[in-house]
């Protein structure tokens, strides 16, 4: 009994002093910085109804892209809620008349993401309006038999949460159940085996970097930002389904495992590199998945499921290469990867280059900041 209270006690003061060597951010701090980011954008993208125009293609603002940055500023809003946030959204949201590229028929979870920020705004101010075509395109894909459709684990990201979001708004088992049937799918069945890899908590991109596929140092590929979208994807699932739906607990598995496997792949300067498994495939800071990082752990250890002295140290070392490296004074955040699908694109990844789509790499940092703010950041 004295050996293991002496072994637990030095783990105690280890821990505290991993944190010690990590200046402990202020409160006051991490909304500053998480503001300043925000206003960056908000400011250089007033015009919340110019389309993209990238590799010649032309896209409109209500695609995956400034989707996620809308997940950031709803969370910001939730601990900061100035009125130009939640107008920003809302008249984003009524230009798009609260509907999605390609119409209420598409399947593509690129598309229909903008859902979970017209849910959001729905629950603080209910009007049917708001969420007759989300509920339209749901309702699509719960009454037809396909389960297939996320095939890239990014989807898992864009597409679950609004089935969690449905569920909770309305009761009905029906989103559940199907969200459970799409991610097992994608989980278990897509490619020869799924997409997860059970043994070492981490998820291929989509069935083109299954084994046989190696990364150059002969370990498998994961792509970082890729295993960060499945990451927040299972916090914002959580945050929404209740304690006692019947796969909470999967869930909770699946969590559990990415973040072990996560916190033994993070950089010595506390960021991440793009591929998880070799640091010399296009290795060097990355910020976007880095940021779903922070936010994942930061929620696990604020519900309870981390360990807070085991995972605080790592998000803390994050947050703060994060604001010391990432943040440009005038709040642009460097060391973002472009769109991509692996570590080789949109290379090179650097402080100064900006991203073809600058709105999602913000919309993550806009989630960690908001949630590692809720956290009490001492043990």
């Amino acid at each position: 009994m004295k050996k293991h209270l002496i072994l637990f006690f030095a783990g105690v003061i280890l821990s505290y002093g991993n944190i010690k060597a990590q200046t402990v951010p202020d409160k006051k701090e991490i909304l500053k910085v998480t503001l300043h980011v925000n206003d960056y954008f908000m400011k250089k993208y007033a015009d919340y109804r110019t389309p993209s125009f990238v590799k010649k293609v032309v896209r409109p603002s209500n695609i995956w892209t400034r989707s996620v940055y809308y997940e950031g500023l709803m969370a910001l809003y939730s601990i900061y809620p100035a009125d130009e946030y939640y107008l920003y959204a809302k008249e984003w949201a009524d230009y798009h008349q609260w509907g999605f590229h390609r119409g209420t028929t598409t399947r593509n979870a690129d598309n229909y993401c903008a859902s979970q920020i017209y849910l959001d705004l729905y629950n603080i101010c209910p009007d049917p309006e708001k969420i007759r075509k989300t509920k339209a395109n749901m309702d699509m894909l719960v009454n037809t038999p396909q389960i297939n459709d996320w095939w890239w684990i990014d989807a898992i990201q864009m597409g679950m949460p609004i089935f969690a979001k449905m569920g909770k708004l309305t009761g009905e088992q029906k989103y559940f159940d199907k969200m459970w049937d799409m991610y097992e799918y994608t989980r278990n069945k897509h490619g020869e085996n799924g997409m997860f890899n059970v043994k070492e908590g981490l998820w291929w991109r989509d069935h083109n970097f299954d084994p046989p596929y190696k990364e150059p140092n002969g370990k498998n590929c994961y792509w970082s930002r890729g295993n960060g979208w499945v990451y927040a994807a299972l916090v914002r699932v959580m945050n929404e389904i209740p304690s006692d739906e019947k796969h909470r607990q999967d869930y909770i598995n699946d969590f559990m495992a990415m973040s072990k496997a996560l916190k033994q792949c993070q950089r010595e300067d506390g960021f991440w590199n793009v591929s998880l498994h070799d640091p010399s495939n296009f290795g060097g800071k990355e910020t976007s998945g880095t940021a779903l990082f922070v936010y994942g752990m930061a929620w696990g250890i604020r519900n309870g499921l981390l360990d807070k002295k085991t995972y605080l140290p790592v998000i803390i070392k994050a947050w703060n290469a994060m604001v010391k490296d990432a943040v440009h004074p005038n709040g642009f955040l460097g060391y973002v990867q472009g769109t991509g699908k692996e570590p080789k694109d949109s290379q090179p990844v650097t402080y100064d280059k900006i991203p073809d789509f600058e709105d999602f790499g913000t919309g993550c940092f806009l989630l960690a900041g908001s949630e590692i703010y809720k956290l009490d950041l001492h043990i």
